[in-house]
């Protein structure tokens, strides 16, 4: 019966639609008590009132009884480093007493360091190593979650890593959906040290050609010292010219424009915006760019949060995600982006809810599929320890998730 499932006494709460939800509209949840969900085959055929529960052979479902929870789509993380070879527990301590991200990674430290890991490591060790992480995340209710590669930084360590995403895709039993983002340009490798230049001309020349059908998107780290706007506007026509969905880190260690080349380029989504100017907010909403904001990374870097406010008010869409990586946000913590987003950005626990689901899975191109609760969408969908919404926040930096299902299939449950 796995993807059969009819889950009734239902407290239901879902943003609605099938696209991001933009400014005041993230707020707007569709609330229904008493309800009945039923999934067949892995999608849902119904999700509303009791008493117009479609006619279906209950033999052949898996029945749940929510007690009157809550109930919530599953949750999206659309921004992680989940593959990766390695550890850098001492930069933290670094960082502690007083070094910046950028001061380590002109040293050698930072990225380059897990590169150095990640090329020693197989395929299957980085697959195995990830499925650790990916339990974790299912039990936090995370039901997709976005991977990209980044830590090769050249060819053959690249193709590497998305061979190691393309093994979690593939395993029968996978606990969630994963989407595999490239970031060649993460980076410039040590390699290719004052040659900027020279390591755009090889990802253009010869890794695009070979990523672009196993990656759906296409990621750069536009940074000040690493890639720049002409350089990161390059990369990313030569990604579209590809066939390839566009993203950027942008903004977030200095105000660069980022958010703004975002704008131009019409990527899906622009994510960390902690430096973005009021220019770029603008440019974002207005030209549908997602904003994924990642407060565990500010939090763990003691910078500012981004201004979620300014970018819901200027009615742009909003989505958020952990940043799980190895060096600046050791952490893949859903109830610690929730207290985050609530008391330091400002956000209501609409806003949250929407950021997660439905916005999140915008920013990976799947507002159609997932992110909320609806017929025909996927069956992803979680069951709250408690019967109210509110909990999520309240419940400070604590999982409040009892059950979690991912296409109807009852993944974790007491």
């Amino acid at each position: 019966m796995d993807g059969n499932l009819i889950l009734h006494n239902a407290n239901l709460f879902t943003p609605v639609g099938s696209e991001a939800a933009r400014g005041e509209e993230m707020a707007n949840i569709s609330h229904i008590r008493d309800a009945v969900i039923v999934v067949e085959n892995g999608s849902i055929i119904y999700a509303g009132e009791k008493g117009k529960t479609p006619d279906v052979e209950k033999g052949k479902f898996t029945c749940i009884d929510a007690e009157g929870r809550a109930v919530i789509p599953g949750f999206v993380d659309s921004h992680t480093h989940l593959i990766f070879g390695g550890y850098r527990p001492d930069e933290f301590g670094w960082r502690l007493k007083g070094e910046s991200y950028m001061s380590i990674m002109q040293r050698g430290g930072g990225i380059q360091s897990t590169v150095n890991a990640t090329r020693e490591s197989t395929p299957q060790q980085l697959a195995d190593k990830a499925q650790w992480f990916i339990d974790r995340m299912s039990e936090m209710g995370v039901t997709t979650v976005e991977a990209k590669s980044g830590y090769g930084l050249d060819t053959a360590n690249e193709l590497k890593m998305l061979e190691a995403i393309d093994i979690l895709k593939n395993r029968e039993d996978q606990k969630l959906e994963i989407v595999p983002t490239f970031l060649g340009a993460h980076a410039v490798p040590k390699e290719y040290k004052g040659r900027t230049g020279d390591y755009v001309n090889l990802i253009i020349k010869e890794m695009i050609p070979l990523v672009r059908d196993k990656a759906h998107f296409f990621d750069i780290f536009t940074e000040k010292d690493v890639f720049e706007i002409e350089d990161s506007r390059r990369l990313l026509k030569a990604a579209r010219e590809a066939g390839m969905e566009l993203k950027l880190h942008a903004d977030e260690i200095v105000t660069l424009g980022g958010a703004e080349l975002a704008a131009e380029m019409k990527a899906v989504s622009a994510d960390h915006l902690l430096h973005v100017s009021d220019e770029g907010i603008r440019r974002m909403a207005a030209e549908g760019v997602v904003a994924t904001l990642l407060p565990l990374t500010a939090f763990a870097l003691r910078e500012p949060f981004a201004p979620a406010r300014k970018f819901i008010e200027s009615g742009a869409a909003v989505a958020l995600a952990t940043d799980l990586n190895p060096g600046s946000c050791f952490s893949g913590s859903i109830p610690l982006t929730i207290a985050l987003a609530c008391i330091y950005m400002k956000m209501t626990v609409e806003e949250t809810l929407t950021a997660l689901t439905l916005n999140g899975a915008a920013a990976v191109g799947l507002a159609g599929q997932t992110g909320s609760i609806e017929k025909g969408k996927r069956g992803d969908i979680l069951i709250l320890e408690f019967p109210e919404l509110s909990m999520l926040p309240y419940y400070v930096g604590m999982n409040c998730v009892r059950t979690t299902i991912h296409k109807g299939k009852v993944i974790r449950h007491p």
